[in-house]
């Protein structure tokens, strides 16, 4: 009992009253706590704000949805996102990583409805997004694309190619960068591995077609499904390479022919160190360097799987795995082995399906032909390939397409119960061309005797399609057109050229031809007349269809005028080409269609643009003959002012030095232009209008074209401002024309003859003929030269008529103000070189006849001449006719009320005449 009681007293329980709290315990956790509201106004704000579509679902809600397990939850999805980044593009900008990821992760979605919306959200997505957008995310869109297209469903390799057709048509660059991973997947879409005991090492397997049964379309229709895409791939890829050449026209990497542009040089701006010229070798086209060193390219340095097709050893590997599976489709598509030999009749599917197989093959040619050592390869292009093509692509060659049979209704026919219809749309001329183009890139000179046979197919081929006198579209003529050249370069012997030249010509000759077309005939003839004088003089052989094509080509630009400028600038490169190589042939047509080619007012120079009309004036240089009427349309040409003021000097410099005036060292050509038509070009484009137009003239009366005094015989003509400052271009090169000929005294005579034959007697004439007359004195008067005193009285009375007419120019009047420093400076120079010229008109000052309101300017312009420095030694000589004319207005004045204009008169006279200076100052007058 007693060891009870003391184990209980250890753990004595304590007992409370009722009614009392139970006191807190000494290790009790305080667990009241305290709470404040935070807000977030800006956060909820833009949750609110996020924009929805129809269904009140946000980018983040549709988005979300793409990863549930439902199809038609993620179908709605696609339709939504579509639907919401149509009304608002601003979000593709903001969600464009979540959108891309998202849509390429449902590419291979087992549900096809899904791919479908997907498909439609991709080709939508595509018009809004720029590739350098899209370009950090496309590595995945592509790594989808590859899974896409190696998947073990049927309907996502289908729908895998929908799928490629969109990237193809909106990123070609970016998908080609990736050519090593699909081009492996195009050949996985068509093709297996073929296993084999026998091949005991795994770096050369072969591949053999596949045929799945479970395809909803036939072997045939997928094949061509999937080479018609890898053609398109290929296409990209040889349109994405740094040398875009065409596809029948392009240009041999050893031809000297290619287009250069020229440089254009102001001599003018040269001369006074304000051009610098930088010459190139061979043009600047390409630089040639003579060392045995050679400069690694970048893409040398980077790993054949990053180079893709660039690398010959991938393009290699590629052809040699695609080239048989190619041989095999196109074995299945052939005709069969009873078929006739000519004319093999296709159907529509086995045509489409061996066009591909021809494209593909053209294409892989083309990038062989990138590479550097291109004969290298196109030998052994041969060596592997030649024996298939002959023994399988030429057996039935030439191919033409089976036309199917459709039976109409019995209501709808009428006599025949068949009715042979075209139900599709194929080209078998193309094929047959394609194939042309194969093989005659694997012939070469070395090689003809032992391809005639083959060789004279294609070319009967190419002839007969060149003369049967069909509709040919562009792409048509421009593989014709290059098997053709490829012909002509293998046998270059004129037997063999010639027939070919011919039947080019034909097609040429053939009526309303599209502009394409029209372009690579042209073309081609071009380059054939390089390429044909480039050769020796010794072995040149001139073809005569060649010289018949140019020959013709100055008549077609002079009846094309401004239908086609385009085709019209082809043509003048191509006479100008010829006329710069003196080809007789041409240089005779041309003469013969000068005159309509130059005609002022309907020919082809005022038609044509203005670099055509450049072109045009600088053949002008070639022509062998000059004659009067050439020239007076030539005339006309620079005074109209249909072609600018530059042109029209610069064609003034090309007739200076075909003149016999030009300083030539050698002999200038006889007749070609004569010096009497030469001086009556300068002096008619110097008056600046014809004969008829100054007659027209005569009765013009009144303002505001007609500028009148009562002191001069003349009335001045005002011309437009644009017409005044071309025509004073023109003067001021027909004056450095005149002042370059060595005997300026009888130059001065014939231009003086001519003005007092055409221009003394007139009452009316235009201010810038005035001022052009005036001009030209100015450059040639000389000590030796005699002035009549008809040609004295007409230059002093249009000296006078031009003072007056600036004098009383309106401030208000900009286009005329424009004027007159040129004017001014015209008849001071006259006034100056003339002594008796500035006598006259002060003596044709008579102030008694005129109006009072003339006064004032018959004051301020004898103000202005005793002021001007030039003219102050003159003015004292005159002295006693100054002081007349000051009289006589004083007289006019007497009993008024002096004005400020007659006080300054006074005083001018008083401080320049009256006193006699020594010196004449050296201020000019400023009016």
């Amino acid at each position: 009992m007693t060891k009870k009681r003391k184990h209980q007293e250890d753990f004595q329980k304590v007992k409370f009253k009722v009614g009392k709290k139970k006191p807190k315990l000494e290790n009790a956790t305080d667990t009241t706590f305290k709470t404040k509201a935070i807000q977030i106004p800006e956060q909820l704000k833009e949750d609110g704000v996020l924009p929805t579509q129809n269904r009140k679902l946000n980018i983040k809600d549709l988005l979300s949805q793409m990863h549930h397990y439902s199809p038609g939850v993620k179908h709605n999805a696609l339709l939504g996102l579509k639907d919401l980044l149509s009304q608002y593009p601003v979000l593709i900008d903001a969600h464009l990583s979540s959108i891309i990821s998202e849509v390429a992760a449902v590419f291979t979605d087992k549900d096809s409805g899904v791919r479908r919306a997907a498909v439609h959200l991709l080709q939508f997505l595509a018009s809004k997004i720029r590739a350098e957008q899209i370009a950090p995310f496309f590595p995945l869109v592509s790594a989808h694309l590859s899974s896409a297209m190696t998947h073990i469903s049927e309907g996502i390799q289908e729908d895998s190619l929908k799928v490629l057709d969109v990237l193809l048509e909106a990123y070609p660059a970016l998908l080609t960068d990736r050519s090593v991973i699909l081009l492996k997947n195009f050949v996985e879409l068509i093709s297996h591995q073929q296993l084999s005991k026998r091949l005991k090492s795994r770096d050369k397997l072969s591949w053999m077609l596949s045929v799945n049964p479970n395809r909803r379309v036939t072997s045939q229709q997928w094949r061509l499904n999937v080479l018609t895409r890898l053609k398109k791939f290929l296409q990209a890829v040889v349109d994405g390479s740094s040398e875009t050449e065409d596809e029948g026209l392009q240009e041999q990497k050893d031809s000297p022919h290619s287009v250069r542009n020229p440089i254009c040089i102001s001599w003018k701006l040269h001369a006074n160190n304000q051009q610098h010229i930088q010459l190139f070798e061979n043009g600047g086209l390409r630089p040639k360097i003579n060392s045995s060193f050679r400069l690694r390219s970048l893409t040398s340095v980077m790993d054949s799987a990053e180079k893709g097709l660039s690398s010959a050893e991938n393009l290699k590997g590629f052809i040699e795995i695609i080239v048989p599976l190619l041989i095999e489709c196109w074995i299945e598509a052939s005709p069969a082995q009873s078929a006739p030999i000519l004319g093999n009749l296709l159907e529509s599917e086995s045509q489409q399906l061996m066009q591909q197989v021809l494209s593909i093959i053209h294409l892989l040619w083309k990038l062989t032909k990138r590479h550097d050592e291109t004969y290298k390869m196109e030998l052994w292009l041969r060596m592997n390939y030649l024996v298939d093509f002959k023994h399988h692509f030429m057996r039935h060659f030439p191919y033409s397409v089976q036309e199917t049979v459709k039976h109409k209704k019995k209501d709808s026919f009428k006599g025949n119960k068949n009715c042979m219809t075209s139900s599709n749309n194929v080209d078998h001329l193309l094929l047959n061309l394609t194939l042309c183009d194969i093989m005659v890139s694997l012939a070469s000179t070395s090689t003809l005797q032992t391809d005639s046979g083959w060789l004279d197919m294609i070319r009967k081929f190419v002839t007969d399609t060149l003369q049967d006198g069909s509709k040919l579209n562009s792409k048509q003529v421009n593989r014709l057109l290059g098997v053709t050249w490829r012909l002509m370069q293998i046998q270059q012997n004129k037997v063999a050229t010639e027939p070919l030249i011919k039947a080019v010509y034909t097609l040429y000759q053939q009526r309303n031809l599209l502009f394409p077309v029209r372009t690579l005939l042209l073309k081609f003839f071009s380059r054939v007349y390089q390429k044909e004088d480039l050769r020796s003089q010794r072995i040149r052989s001139r073809s005569k269809v060649l010289s018949r094509w140019l020959a013709g080509l100055p008549q077609q630009l002079a009846l094309l005028g401004l239908r086609n400028p385009e085709l019209s600038n082809q043509l003048i490169d191509i006479i100008h080409s010829a006329a710069s190589r003196s080809n007789k042939e041409l240089l005779q047509s041309l003469q013969a269609t000068a005159a309509q080619i130059y005609d002022p007012l309907e020919g082809t120079l005022v038609l044509l643009p203005a670099e055509a009309q450049r072109r045009l004036v600088q053949l002008v240089y070639f022509l062998p003959c000059l004659p009067t009427s050439l020239l007076a349309c030539l005339s006309r040409c620079c005074i109209m002012g249909r072609m600018s003021s530059d042109l029209a000097t610069t064609l003034i410099g090309i007739l200076h030095m075909r003149s016999s005036f030009a300083g030539w060292k050698c002999q200038v050509q006889e007749n070609s232009m004569s010096d009497v038509d030469y001086f009556s070009f300068l002096f008619s484009t110097l008056i600046g209008f014809s004969r008829e137009e100054l007659t027209s003239l005569q009765g013009i009366r009144g303002k505001p074209h007609i500028s009148q005094t009562q002191l001069s015989p003349i009335r001045l003509y005002l011309t437009d401002l644009d017409q005044f400052l071309h025509h004073w271009a023109v003067t001021e090169m027909i004056c450095h024309s005149l002042s370059t000929i060595p005997s300026q005294s009888q130059c001065f005579d014939i231009l003086q003859t001519g003005i007092c034959k055409y221009l003394v007697g007139l009452v009316v004439i235009p201010d810038s003929t005035a001022g052009s007359v005036l001009c030209a004195i100015n450059k040639l008067l000389d000590q030796a030269c005699i002035i009549s005193e008809n040609l004295h009285k007409f230059l002093a009375s249009c000296c006078y008529s031009l003072l007056y007419f600036l004098l009383t120019l309106d401030k208000e009047d900009a286009e005329h103000l424009q004027k007159r420093d040129m004017l001014w400076g015209s008849c001071i120079s006259a006034l100056a070189l003339l002594p008796r010229l500035l006598r006259l008109m002060l003596q044709s000052l008579q102030v008694s006849r005129i109006c009072r309101e003339e006064l004032p300017v018959v004051a301020q312009l004898l103000r202005l001449l005793m002021q001007h420095g030039q003219l102050r030694s003159h003015m004292i000589t005159n002295e006693f006719l100054v002081q007349q004319i000051i009289k006589d207005i004083m007289t006019l004045k007497s009993g008024e009320v002096q004005e400020q204009w007659l006080t300054d008169l006074h005083y001018c006279f008083n401080i320049y005449l009256a006193s006699h200076p020594q010196t004449p100052g050296p201020m000019n007058a400023v009016y």
